[in-house]
């Protein structure tokens, strides 16, 4: 068990490590960053926590937290965590404050291991490796950040290795997941047999089970899933609502899921519906039996009715547009991230957009949302091949908050784009908003 008077110094080679990821980190501009590295104390393999901070261009890092792989209890020292305000670290010891915060101290003290097991990157992951009972456990090819999470489970469920070796790291800290594979060897045969279209995206535990239960595809029980959710929240999708009886709603989000369409696409097919003064009380229309079809059927009928009632229009609009366009260039992000984000400049590059990813952005009424300035769209586009269309965002401008994030054919992007849209390019913009005048 680990005692306080075992933990030491971070070591010189460990503190280079650290500096090098934090140089590349989407999160240096913020005040405060968390990393993280393994080494052993009493002969028992522990993770430390360090907290990492900038100031008149001085670079600052100190331990702050520890944790043992068999020890209940974490040893804290100088930071303090609030559920609403998240972790807060004092600096009074580097100098960077008057006095010391009320949690600082030259002492480390000691609280439940749960609220301070923080997610953040691990730069010597495969320290683990090199200690006999760790040796297989795959710890260096695993996506968790909190290593320590993933060797608790990992000595009680061994088989984590396979599945991080089969490409499902997501899964493999899910107990439901490891529980199942447990009891089910039939299971554990149908992930490999799956583990190529499993590790291409993350779906819910929940979906998995699922899926296995049922003999269906993922992506069908997922987007039911997805669906049922956002569906359900009350204030959600009031123009469907209206449409559909509360009686049907288990019939509706059933029949999304197997046409494997989601609300947004469905909303758009109504809203153009409506437009054609279609009866939407008949099946044959609330119910097509092919979605995907009348959905883009639907959709071209309303684009070409609006496009000869709008001709006259489209002038003023393109002026518009790009008067707005113009006006929050600033939440442009274009620097060293995987991603760049530029803003639409005008309708015509919305239709491009929707016609090469297959989705509504260029056929429904967003362009008329931009130039009200209720809400901008954004491309998100690969550093490398900033030209080509890959994943387009819908920002309220009213809520500052992204309220659709889609890919070709409506598809939810991969994890890495969606944490760099929510978690980078976000905040980014929301702190930009503020200075456009």
């Amino acid at each position: 068990m680990i005692k306080e008077k075992h933990i030491k110094p971070i070591p010189r080679h460990i503190l280079k490590l650290i500096k090098d990821a934090d140089s590349t980190s989407y999160y240096r501009f913020n005040k405060i960053r968390f990393y993280s590295y393994l080494t052993r104390y009493n002969r028992e393999l522990a993770r430390v926590i360090v907290a990492v901070r900038n100031k008149n261009n001085q670079w600052y890092c100190k331990q702050v937290v520890v944790h043992g792989v068999h020890t209940d209890k974490c040893y804290l020292k100088d930071i303090m965590f609030n559920r609403l305000c998240g972790y807060k670290v004092g600096w009074f010891s580097e100098g960077l404050q008057k006095e010391p915060k009320w949690y600082e101290s030259d002492d480390w003290g000691y609280n439940d291991d749960i609220y301070f097991n923080i997610d953040c990157p691990m730069v010597n992951r495969e320290y683990a490796l090199k200690i006999k009972e760790y040796k297989y456990s795959a710890i260096d090819k695993a996506s968790p950040d909190n290593s320590i999470k993933y060797l608790r489970l990992y000595e009680k469920y061994p088989q984590m290795e396979l599945l991080v070796k089969l490409g499902l790291s997501f899964y493999a800290t899910s107990k439901m997941i490891l529980n199942k594979t447990t009891k089910d060897k039939k299971f554990c045969k149908w992930l490999i047999k799956n583990s190529k279209e499993l590790s291409y995206r993350n779906y819910y535990y929940g979906t998995i089970l699922l899926a296995y239960k049922l003999n269906k595809h993922f992506g069908q029980i997922q987007q039911y899933q997805e669906n049922k959710k956002l569906f359900y929240k009350p204030n959600n999708f009031q123009s469907i609502k209206k449409l559909i009886d509360k009686s049907e709603y288990k019939k509706f989000i059933e029949y999304l899921g197997e046409q494997n369409a989601s609300l947004e696409s469905y909303k758009d097919y109504l809203d153009a519906c409506n437009y054609l003064n279609l009866d939407m009380s008949l099946d044959k229309n609330r119910y097509p039996h092919n979605f995907k079809y009348w959905h883009d059927m639907r959709i071209d009928q309303y684009a070409t009715q609006k496009a000869l009632k709008d001709k006259q229009e489209r002038k003023g609009l393109y002026k518009k547009f790009a008067k707005i366009a113009q006006k929050y260039l600033p939440l442009q992000r274009e620097l060293k991230d995987d991603y760049c984000v530029i803003i639409a400049k005008s309708p015509g590059e919305l239709i491009k957009e929707g016609a090469t990813l297959n989705h509504c952005v260029g056929r429904m009424n967003y362009d008329q949302k931009f130039v009200r300035e209720e809400s901008l769209i954004f491309f998100v586009r690969n550093k490398d091949n900033p030209q080509k269309s890959f994943v387009t965002v819908e920002y309220s401008l009213k809520n500052n908050k992204v309220l659709q994030c889609y890919g070709k054919n409506d598809k939810r992007p991969d994890e890495s784009v969606v944490n760099f849209v929510n978690e980078v390019w976000l905040p980014y913009a929301n702190k930009q908003i503020r200075k456009v005048a």
